[in-house]
């Protein structure tokens, strides 16, 4: 007895599927027959890319009109699979979204849920989700027990997403019904961030500076050194915290996951919590005055200076050529 069937939560913004989903269909197809997706609106544009990557079949609630999509999700989801329509597992992304219908779905089907995981092995016929603890220095193996859908929350770049050459994902409405009083809560306005080059998570070159740059003002030399390389700057929590830079720099464990093909760290010392975020990253290089930082660690290369003086000559280096 394997994993018959897999739900995955579809996400999108601007007709583009997420990242994170194909990340997660990837998955869902080598461990179970069907792999199947729900999606919180009209899902008609983003069919034939969910298809590609695997998914037979899309759950749709149709357009929510402002209504919040997490709330809307879980208790369509929770309907469906009272009706006899569950799937073994469902996969949801570590995202605002993903976060939000796995905490309401959770309380409706009075089921657990497993997160920050970072990958799922099959066990006796069913899921377990391997979990990082202790800064990522050790993995803890969950499993469910109950008969009740396995949900998963799952961190981003965990895995790579490929597509599968499948035709489009057929359409099929999910109803939604009664979503009580949380259903009257409506989106009235959206703040988009203003971004502008290649994205921190999807970046092939990202340059991440902490608190070894001194102040604020010699960030720069971190954006300066990312444009040059045509990649994306980053930052460590202790920058974050101290202002210089927002929250969307932050790579580490409370911040964002990279996997870029190469990785430098200007002035990090290398605490765990910032190894979990970018340790996958291809090549490292790390800038670093303490030769017993423990960036070095992870390095592919390493070089023992002052940033202050290693990144003007890189930089200059780079735009000489």
């Amino acid at each position: 007895m394997g994993v018959s069937k897999i739900w995955v939560l579809a996400e999108a913004t601007g007709g583009n599927v997420a990242t994170i989903t194909l990340e997660l269909l990837a998955k869902a197809r080598e461990l179970a027959d069907t792999v199947e997706c729900v999606y919180g609106g009209d899902a008609s544009g983003i069919a034939a890319t969910l298809g590609a990557h695997g998914a037979s079949k899309v759950y749709a609630t149709g357009d929510l009109g402002g209504s919040l999509a997490g709330v809307s999700l879980a208790t369509a989801l929770a309907a469906a699979i009272g009706g006899g329509n569950a799937p073994d597992a469902i996969f949801l992304g570590t995202t605002q979204d993903g976060r939000d219908v796995a905490g309401r779905l959770s309380v409706k089907l009075d089921a657990p849920v497993i997160t920050n995981v970072v990958d799922l092995v099959e066990r006796d016929g069913a899921l377990v989700g391997v979990e990082p603890i202790f800064g990522g220095t050790q993995n803890v193996l969950t499993k469910f027990t109950s008969a009740k859908p396995a949900i998963f929350l799952i961190r981003p770049k965990s895995f790579a997403a490929e597509e599968s050459g499948g035709a489009a994902a057929a359409v099929e409405a999910l109803a939604v019904g009664d979503t009580g009083a949380a259903g009257a809560a409506k989106i009235v306005n959206r703040h988009v961030e203003e971004k502008s080059g290649p994205q921190l998570d999807e970046a092939a070159v990202v340059v991440a500076g902490g608190r070894g740059l001194g102040d604020s003002a010699n960030y720069q030399l971190i954006e300066d050194l990312a444009k040059a390389l045509g990649g994306a700057p980053g930052a460590s929590r202790a920058i974050v915290d101290a202002g210089w830079v927002p929250y969307s720099y932050q790579v580490g464990q409370t911040g964002k996951v990279v996997k870029p093909n190469v990785y430098i760290a200007a002035g990090i010392s290398g605490a765990t919590q910032h190894l979990v975020g970018m340790k996958g990253s291809k090549h490292i290089i790390a800038v670093n005055k303490d030769p017993e930082a423990p960036i070095f660690s992870v390095a592919d290369l390493g070089i023992v200076g002052d940033v202050h003086k290693v990144l003007p000559k890189l930089l200059e280096a780079l735009q000489s050529r």
